[in-house]
C-alpha cells in the first residue's frame, strides 16, 4: 500500500506541475488515478502534453523520465526531450 501511495503521490504533483491546460484532460488524468491506473493516467498525461507540444522545462522532462523509469514504463517519456524548452 505504500507504494501505491508514493506513486499516486508522484504522478499527481507531475499532473499539477504539468503545462496541460484542457480540462477535459486532467479531468481524464485524474479520473484514472481514481481507479487505480497510475501507470494508464501517466502514460496519458505524458502523451497529451507531447501531441499538444506543450514546452517543459529540462528539470521537469527528467521528472517525467524517472517516474517513467519508477513505474515500469519508460516509453511514455519517449521524445518529451524535443519539447524542452530552455
Amino acid at each position: 500500500m505504500e507504494r501505491y501511495q508514493y506513486v499516486r503521490a508522484l504522478v499527481s504533483q507531475l499532473l499539477e506541475e504539468s503545462p496541460l491546460t484542457s480540462e477535459e484532460v486532467i479531468a481524464d488524468v485524474r479520473h484514472l488515478m481514481s481507479v487505480g491506473e497510475e501507470e494508464l493516467a501517466f502514460d496519458t498525461m505524458c502523451s497529451w502534453i507531447y501531441e499538444d507540444s506543450l514546452p517543459i522545462s529540462s528539470a521537469y522532462y527528467e521528472r517525467l523520465v524517472s517516474t517513467a523509469q519508477e513505474l515500469g514504463t519508460p516509453k511514455s517519456a519517449d521524445r518529451l526531450d524535443e519539447l524542452i524548452e530552455e
